[in-house]
């Protein structure tokens, strides 16, 4: 078996075993990464010379923010590189390209074809095709741990022990659980009145309950 033949072959078995791999657990694995809310749409914004400062900083450091960019796209395109659906990608087009065109070219041409026929078959035919295959394939539910260290809305007044209702985003969706004001705060007197700002900070998804801690008033 010549390095064409072989390099075809093992491209094929790779890709055939991501694919059947990546599309029998998508629903279940892939994304659980992201599973969680961006705890940054919840955080406290800077106030007065805090913000002036954040402001201040932000224009200063445009440049070495543009250099991390153009930094961070190189390093994409090297990591890309990297993945074995690419590789396996690459792999094949290459075999193929090079068991094709072996009866008309040979020795450095051959392998230029080749080389080339790798980079069009993976850029032109497979990376659509996958991002097709996957584009079906659902996002795992976030449940109720995702909302975890994020801010919530006291549905209610806590009563004397330090518990109510609490409103929570998960999925894009709000969710009702019981909250329980955590013992520092309950120690300091502190009252919850509905409309308040809360943070979770323990999360008991299978009773639907959570702890909170108190971050200060809502809009009245």
């Amino acid at each position: 078996m010549d390095s064409y033949t072989f390099a075809l072959a093992l491209g094929g078995a790779g890709l055939v075993a991501m694919a059947a791999t990546g599309l029998a657990h998508s629903g279940s694995h892939e994304g659980a990464g992201g599973g969680g809310h961006d705890s940054g749409g919840h955080g406290h914004l800077p106030h007065g010379d805090s913000a002036m400062h954040t402001g201040h900083a932000a224009g200063a450091h445009l440049p070495a923010h543009a250099a991390a960019h153009h930094a961070g796209g190189l390093k994409s395109t090297l990591l890309s590189l990297a993945s074995p659906r690419v590789l396996f990608s690459l792999l094949v087009g290459f075999g193929l390209t090079g068991v094709a065109a072996r009866p008309l070219l040979s020795g450095v041409v051959l392998l230029f074809v080749a080389l080339l026929g790798a980079v069009v078959f993976e850029r032109a035919l497979v990376a659509p095709l996958w991002r097709f295959l996957f584009r079906f394939a659902s996002n795992p539910a976030t449940t109720l741990e995702g909302s975890l260290l994020s801010e919530a809305r006291a549905a209610s007044g806590f009563d004397d022990n330090g518990q109510g209702l609490v409103a929570v985003e998960v999925d894009g969706q709000i969710v009702q659980c019981l909250g329980t004001l955590r013992d520092d705060d309950r120690a300091l007197g502190v009252r919850v009145r509905a409309g308040d700002v809360l943070r979770v900070e323990q999360v008991d998804a299978a009773r639907s309950r959570c702890t909170v801690s108190y971050v200060g008033h809502g809009a009245r």
